[in-house]
This record gives structure tokens, sequence and C-alpha cells, in this order.
């Protein structure tokens, strides 16, 4: 399986939803660094499943456990592996789903792909649980950009048809930027939080999920970061977005809708201060030729409903070959992109360290 990230700092997760410990080995991390425990704690707990009426009721700690690479709360040079043990798996609610593939599920494919033998407990290796030692890693990275004067931060965009307020692509400052980390409910805007909380419940009480957009920001890089072409800050941030299980589609700065404006609404002029140089708008979403601009780096990304439902669908059973209604049971969150907003942080802040590890050579 595919299931290493990264050129200068690789990440290799292991586990699958079920099984006794999920992890993440890492190497490349900045030697020396000194881990703040108590704020990554908290960071994993902004993921951490039921904390709310709106996350599935499966209730995890997320503790990482650091095996080796940290000395004293330090990184110490040598390969990081951390674990989180899973203690709250009820695997015989999915017992009926042996040979019955669930739809919008990675199942189907996976049958095909590894055979009969693939554990899809939970999702497996496919489940968005994985993304939790991703937040390991992540949440590291946060800090030690954070040392550098770069902040990363994410927020709730839309649920359903329901919109919070965008970041200022030109002049997102950080306090907004973070405002989100310290809310129940990641958005700016409380009033669109309230409506955006009422779509989900009403997807819950009709046995339904709902999807959603989460929008990210990062302020304080240096312009030029990056490369053109097969290694631009677009490619790399996409490569492990799409490694977040639901994510569906992603654009950065004006995205899509550059397709539906003249060149002379979507440039973005340059100006100068006499010290910096800078542009009046940023519909490129601080990204030029793959290359940092130095403005705001701005992206957001879909993510599809949660398909594990509880409504009847219809689904075939593969050893009978006939057609079948399949009922889903276990414990699934309403809408995914809620607890998905730290690990957008996350992987953001992964390939931002990434690709400043790069410049450090």
């Amino acid at each position: 399986m595919a299931t290493t990230y990264g050129q200068n700092l690789k990440i290799t997760i292991y586990g699958g939803s079920h099984d006794a410990e999920i992890g993440v080995i890492a190497e490349g991390l900045p030697v020396g660094f000194e881990i703040n425990l108590p704020e990554l704690e908290t960071f994993m707990q902004r993921r951490a499943p039921g904390k709310n009426a709106y996350s599935t009721t499966r209730r995890e700690a997320d503790a990482p456990v650091f095996l080796s690479g940290v000395t004293d709360g330090s990184l110490d040079g040598s390969t990081l592996r951390a674990v989180i043990y899973n203690t709250n798996q009820r695997s015989s609610d999915y017992s009926n789903l042996a040979f019955i593939p669930r739809p919008s599920h990675a199942d189907f494919a996976a049958r095909m792909k590894y055979g009969e033998e693939v554990d899809l407990r939970g999702g497996g290796h496919f489940s968005g649980r994985l993304t939790a030692p991703m937040c390991i890693v992540g949440g590291i990275c946060l800090q030690y950009l954070a040392s550098r004067g770069i902040y990363v931060g994410a927020h709730l965009y839309c649920i359903e048809n329901v919109y919070d307020t965008p970041f200022d692509m030109v002049s997102l400052d950080k306090n907004t930027l973070l405002a989100p980390k310290s809310s129940e409910f990641p958005v700016l805007n409380e009033e669109a939080g309230e409506n955006m909380k009422k779509a989900i419940e009403n997807a819950r009480l009709d046995a339904d999920s709902v999807g959603g957009i989460v929008e990210c920001g990062v302020i304080g890089l240096p312009a030029g970061l990056g490369e053109h072409m097969f290694c631009g800050v677009e490619n790399r941030i996409s490569g492990i977005v799409f490694g977040i299980p639901a994510v569906k589609g992603i654009e950065f700065g004006n995205g899509f809708e550059c397709a539906h404006i003249r060149g002379s609404q979507n440039n973005d002029p340059f100006r100068t201060d006499g010290k910096r140089i800078y542009t009046e708008t940023n519909n490129a979403g601080g990204i030029l030729g793959g290359m940092t601009s130095g403005m705001p780096l701005i992206f957001r990304a879909a993510m599809k409903p949660t398909p594990s439902i509880y409504k009847e669908q219809d689904s075939v059973d593969m050893v009978s070959m006939t057609n079948q209604r399949l009922l889903i049971k276990g414990r699934h969150d309403p809408c995914v992109a809620v607890r998905a907003v730290p690990v957008f942080e996350a992987a953001a802040a992964i390939a931002i360290t990434d690709m400043l590890l790069a410049e450090n050579k």
C-alpha cells in the first residue's frame, strides 16, 4: 500500500481502524527541536472522536506514545515512531459486510486489489482514523513552523449550502487565522456555525449525512518556496491532502472561479511600499508558477458526505452475486468535515515543512 509521503520529511502511516494500534514513522524532522507536548495533545484532541454531537460516538483518547525519536521532549535525530492505541473498537458492527461492499466506500475497490483477506473493519487502513497519526507529525510541524514565524490555520468554509466568512486572501492576520483553533465548532462567523450545526443535525435525524468544504490558510511564508511543474506548492499540498479520506476536490486562491472571469479580472497587480513587493489582490492564492509569492497561501478542499449512513442502500453480495439491500451499523460522523479541520492544518504543515527542509540543504 502507498502509505509514505514526502521528500525531505518522509512519513509512513500504518495500521487499521480496528487494529490494536495505529502509528506513524517519520524521518527528517529538524534535530533538536523541542516539542511542546501539552500543545500537541490539545491539537490532537481537536481531531479526536466522541467529543460532541457532530462526531461519531466512538471515544478514543488519541494520546500519542513516542517509542523513538524523542528524548526529553526534543527531536533527537533518530527515526521517530509514534503510536496511538485503539481502545474502543466494535468490530462486530461490520460482520455483515464481509462480502457486501458499502456504497462510496473503498470496500469494493480494495477487495478487487488486495483480495478477500483485506481488513475492512471500520474501514481498515482506508479509514479516516488513519489521519490521527498524521496529526502527530503535523502537530509537531505546526509548532516548528510557528517558531519560524509561519502560521497555519483552517476553518469550516461550507457545510451543505451554509457558508462561513472566507479568509481575507490579501491581508489575512494571525489572530483571524488561528481563531477557529480555540472554538468548539471551527468557524469565523458564529451565526453561520449555528446554521451549519442545524444542517448536520437535520441530516443525522434523517439517518443521512452532509459534506463540506474546509478552507486552509498559511501566512509568513517567504517568496520563492517550491518548484515549477511537478514539485510545485500545489502539487505537494494536493499530494498529502488527497491522503485524507473523503476529499474529492481542491482549489487554490480563486480556484475554479478563474474559469469564469477574464484575465484582466483574475490577474493580481504588483505593488510596492518601498520595502516589499506585494499584490493588490490574491486570486493566485499565494502561488505563482508552483512557487510561493509571499502573499497568504489559501486553499479549499471539498469533502463528500460520510458514506456510512443509516438508510438502506443497494449493494451486491460478492459471493452469491445477487443484489442486496444493505443497512450499515456502527458509529459514524454525520459530517466528516468538522473533525477534519485540524487534519488539513496538519497536512499543510507537513507539506510546507518538507519544502522548507529542502531549502536548508
